[in-house]
C-alpha cells in the first residue's frame, strides 16, 4: 500500500548567505505525488531561489512515475535557472537516479550538509 507524500519548504543559507530552498519529501513517490512534488516546487519564487535542495530522507519507495516527476522538476529547474542537490536517498534509489540520467540536472549528496557544502 502506498504512503501518501508529504512535502514541505524549508528555507536555509550558504554558508556565503545565499538563499536555499529545501524540499523535504515523506512518504511515496508516485503517479499521485503530484502536488507534493510539482506542486511544492512551482509555488517557489523563482527569481528569488537559484538553488534547491531535494530531501528524500524520508522516502521509502519511488516508483517510475515518480522518477518522472523528478524529473519534469529538475526539467523546469534547469529551465529557470535554478541549481538543484538532492539528497537523503538510499543506495538503491541513487543508483536508479545515476542510471536514468537525473544527475545530469542533479548532484547527488548523502546528507543535507554535504549538499549545502557543494553550493
Amino acid at each position: 500500500m502506498q504512503i501518501e507524500t508529504k512535502s514541505r519548504v524549508d528555507q536555509l543559507a550558504t554558508s556565503a548567505g545565499h538563499p536555499v530552498a529545501v524540499l523535504r519529501f515523506e512518504g511515496d513517490i508516485a503517479s499521485t505525488s503530484k502536488d507534493a512534488v510539482l506542486g511544492a516546487y512551482q509555488a517557489l519564487p523563482k527569481a528569488a531561489v537559484k538553488l534547491v535542495l531535494l530531501d528524500f530522507t524520508r522516502v521509502d519507495y519511488i516508483n517510475s512515475s515518480g522518477i518522472a516527476l523528478v524529473i519534469q522538476l529538475l526539467i523546469e529547474a534547469s529551465s529557470a535557472g535554478q541549481k538543484v542537490c538532492a539528497f537523503g536517498l538510499s543506495t538503491h534509489f541513487s543508483k536508479v537516479f545515476t542510471m536514468v540520467g537525473i544527475t545530469k540536472y542533479a548532484e547527488l549528496f548523502p546528507s543535507e550538509t554535504e549538499a549545502l557544502a557543494a553550493l
